[in-house]
């Protein structure tokens, strides 16, 4: 069985044009020198969405071994108070 064109577009061997993500690089594999420490409060401050949230690996394209490094640090700021536990305070009253 084959299908109908939806529109003289479609007939195209092309097809539809599809987005391809590229490949995430570890920044921290990629250079060397940039290294994950708690006291580099601008740097986790990237790493951390709006809400306060650790971004996914999948968002930053940090590898695991430096995703968990990352996460200690940035526990280690919230608990020392470089890094807020939640995100801009809201006054909803």
């Amino acid at each position: 069985m084959e299908r109908e064109p939806r529109n003289e577009n479609d007939m195209d061997q092309g097809g539809e044009r599809r987005y391809f993500a590229r490949p995430k690089v570890c920044q921290f594999c990629a250079d060397k020198h940039l290294t994950i420490d708690y006291k580099q409060a601008d740097v986790l401050r990237r790493l951390v969405t709006e809400e306060g949230k650790i971004r996914p690996r999948r968002q930053t394209g940090t590898c695991a071994k430096h995703q968990r490094v990352l996460a200690g640090a940035i526990k280690r700021a919230r608990h020392i108070g470089l890094l807020a536990f939640t995100g801009s305070e809201r006054d909803d009253r």
